[in-house]
């Protein structure tokens, strides 16, 4: 604790890290009164209880007072940056991580999350130049990660598929990877990888939509209707609002049944996408 605060101030900073420890939150911020004058340890620690609570905005607002009188306080300022992402204000949580590398270009956190948003605002150019950045070991999986997704939105597919399986050598779970290998196969529409990793995606997550999304998408192009009826139907268990699960169940469902009139039932419209 600064020794700059002064004694009202370190009071009740010391009565709320008290409550804080002892997992009481709520009280331990409410110990916090705005003080008279400004203390970066009374804003940094009602930020760190505010974030606690789930409460981001006026988190933010705390980070964002130390950051005003002090520039480069880059533990402030990351903190900002992790507020506002949280907030989704991408943008804004995008500059506030470049300021965090202005002062600490080695901070590979920050360009991780700085990546991220920079994702989120449909940049992949920038956000594969950032990862490309990344350093360190602890950031490697992370940072390739962030470089497959760039490239499959840049278009760049056989990189991008080429990164996810590097991936799925070292990760112990490779859901959102295999996912990420669903929506890549189907956009190349490669039936047989799609069922590939749709099968490998549901062996680990046996409730995945996107796994059934993407089995259910090569059973009806093979015109498999009994198995494209056992896919769509799991599908509307777990998403009810999909409408082309449902449009896909009748379809397939009437061709099981023999419907007299099969065309009428219009063909399917399965993209295999949320």
């Amino acid at each position: 604790m600064s020794a700059a605060a002064t004694p009202a101030i370190r009071t009740q900073l010391e009565a709320a890290l008290a409550l804080r420890a002892v997992g009481r939150l709520q009280d331990a911020l409410d110990a916090l009164v705005t003080p008279g004058e400004y203390s970066s340890d009374f804003y940094t620690i009602r930020g760190e209880i505010q974030v606690a609570l789930g409460r981001f905005q006026e988190a933010a607002g705390s980070y964002f007072t130390v950051v005003t009188s002090e520039p480069e306080n880059a533990f402030a300022q990351f903190n900002l940056a992790v507020c506002l992402q949280q907030l989704g204000r991408w943008s804004e949580a995008s500059l506030a991580f470049q300021k965090v590398l202005q002062v600490d270009p080695h901070r590979d956190d920050a360009r991780l999350a700085l990546g991220a948003c920079l994702l989120h605002m449909n940049r992949p150019e920038e956000a594969l130049t950032n990862f490309d950045k990344c350093w360190s070991d602890a950031s490697r999986t992370r940072a390739l990660f962030g470089k497959a997704v760039s490239l499959q939105l840049l278009g760049r597919q056989d990189e991008a598929e080429s990164h996810y399986q590097r991936l799925l050598l070292s990760d112990s779970k490779p859901e959102e990877i295999l996912s990420n290998l669903v929506a890549l196969s189907i956009e190349a529409w490669d039936l047989e990888a799609i069922q590939h990793y749709a099968s490998r995606l549901l062996e680990v997550a046996p409730n995945s939509v996107t796994a059934l999304q993407g089995l259910a998408a090569v059973a009806l192009e093979r015109r498999e209707y009994e198995a494209a009826v056992r896919y769509c139907g799991r599908i509307v268990e777990r998403a009810p609002d999909c409408v082309e699960a449902w449009h896909n169940l009748r379809f397939a469902s009437g061709r099981v049944m023999s419907a007299l009139h099969p065309s009428e039932s219009g063909g399917p419209s399965f993209t295999g996408r949320t």
